[in-house]
Formats: C-alpha cells, sequence, structure tokens
C-alpha cells in the first residue's frame, strides 16, 4: 500500500502544481476544462500503437515493448488523477482512503509480487479496450472496474508493482521537468538528439535504479542542455 499511496501523493502535487489547487473539480487554474477520462483513452490508442496491429502495414515488425511499459505509467498517471477527482466529487475520502481501498482490490495482488511477464499482444491489446470501455461509458464510473483491469494489464505487460512505481517516479519527475521548461507553453523541445526524452529517462534510470528523485531531476536537466544546446 505504501508505493500506492506515494504515488498518488506525487500525482496530486503534480496536478496541484500544473493545474491549481482545485484541480479536482474539473478545471485548470487557467478556467480549461480537465477531462481525465479523455486522457484515458487516447493515451490508451497510443499504447496499442505498440504493436503492429495494422493488417495493412509493417506487419512483421516486432511489438515495442519498451514503449508498451511507459504508454502503461502514462495511463496511470491519470487513472490515479481520475480517482482523486471522482473521490473528492463524490466525498468518498481523501488519498489515504484510496490507497487502502486499491490495495484491498483482489486484482491489485497481481503485481503486488516479483512476478512480471508479457503476454500475447492481442490479449493485451484487448485488455487495453477494456480499459477504454471503462472511461467512454457513459454511466457512472466503475473505478473499481477500472483499477482492475489496469492491474491486469499492468501484470501483461512485464511490470509489477516495483517496476511500476519506479517507472511512474521517473516519468513524474519528467513531467515536472517539462512543465518546469516550457511544456504548456509550446516551448520545450521533447526529442533530444532524434529519440523521446521517455527513452533519455529511462536510460538514466537502467544506469541508475537507486537513484532520487532530485537527483533525477537535475540528470535529466544536464542532459536536456546539452543535447539541446544550440
Amino acid at each position: 500500500m505504501d508505493k500506492i499511496l506515494l504515488m498518488l501523493q506525487l500525482q496530486n502535487q503534480l496536478n496541484v502544481a500544473t493545474n491549481g489547487e482545485e484541480w479536482v473539480r474539473g478545471v485548470t487554474k487557467n478556467g480549461k476544462e480537465i477531462n481525465w477520462k479523455r486522457c484515458i483513452y487516447m493515451e490508451s490508442a497510443e499504447m496499442i500503437d505498440s504493436f503492429p496491429w495494422k493488417h495493412w502495414k509493417a506487419i512483421d515488425a516486432e511489438p515495442d515493448w519498451d514503449n508498451l511499459k511507459i504508454e502503461v505509467v502514462d495511463v496511470w498517471h491519470f487513472i490515479m488523477s481520475l480517482a482523486i477527482e471522482f473521490y473528492a466529487q463524490e466525498m468518498l475520502g481523501g488519498i489515504e482512503d484510496i490507497a487502502i481501498h486499491t490495495a484491498e482490490l483482489n486484482a491489485f495482488s497481481l503485481i503486488d509480487n516479483n512476478h512480471a511477464r508479457f503476454d500475447e499482444p492481442k490479449i493485451i491489446m484487448t485488455k487495453v479496450e477494456d480499459i477504454m470501455r471503462d472511461v467512454l461509458s457513459l454511466g457512472k464510473l466503475d473505478l473499481d472496474a477500472l483499477l482492475t483491469h489496469f492491474f491486469e494489464l499492468v501484470s501483461m505487460s512485464g511490470l509489477n508493482l516495483h517496476s511500476l512505481y519506479t517507472l511512474y517516479i521517473g516519468k513524474n519527475i519528467l513531467n515536472q521537468f517539462r512543465q518546469d521548461n516550457g511544456y504548456k507553453e509550446g516551448t520545450y523541445i521533447k526529442t533530444w538528439d532524434g529519440e523521446e526524452d521517455n527513452v533519455w529517462m529511462q536510460k538514466i534510470l537502467d544506469e541508475n535504479p537507486d537513484i532520487k528523485p532530485e537527483e533525477l531531476y537535475k540528470e535529466l536537466a544536464k542532459l536536456y542542455h546539452q543535447v539541446n544546446r544550440a
């Protein structure tokens, strides 16, 4: 539960820094509507592009397993945000209540161990589509179903709780770095020397698996200015 709680706390902090204190009401500090459900299904569509699903193009290509993991973590950002917003608007409790309830779900046991494997692409894509259906439904959000489908997806995607946590911390810091360097204004450079910043972040984590969040931020800043120096 501790890792779930910390990730929820970090996500809330990032949302406050990015969107303002009242983000759980569904609007940013600039008056822009927030739609976490749309974020989830759009990011899920990108996840499916990790596989050569098109019958007319690159039919013999290999799945991009590394990108799949990153996309899973991206979706996790939005699911946690939706959960915090849902609990706040339905007056169900705070972040600690979400963490406790999440850890009690049967599906949580799928990732709360050292098991990590890649399932068949077809099975993974079907699970991604389950998540999309959860957030495209016109009825009231079934958060338990969404979390269950997500943890099933995590267990199919070569991840467990530890690796999900590690990648989430990395992506959380990268998102903070992006915001601090003009992401919202459109001045941030996302591709560094031909590779997306996600890839550079992953390289740092691979080389320094025990790196602290503040140290990761410093490494990203150093690389960003070295690679993108005019």
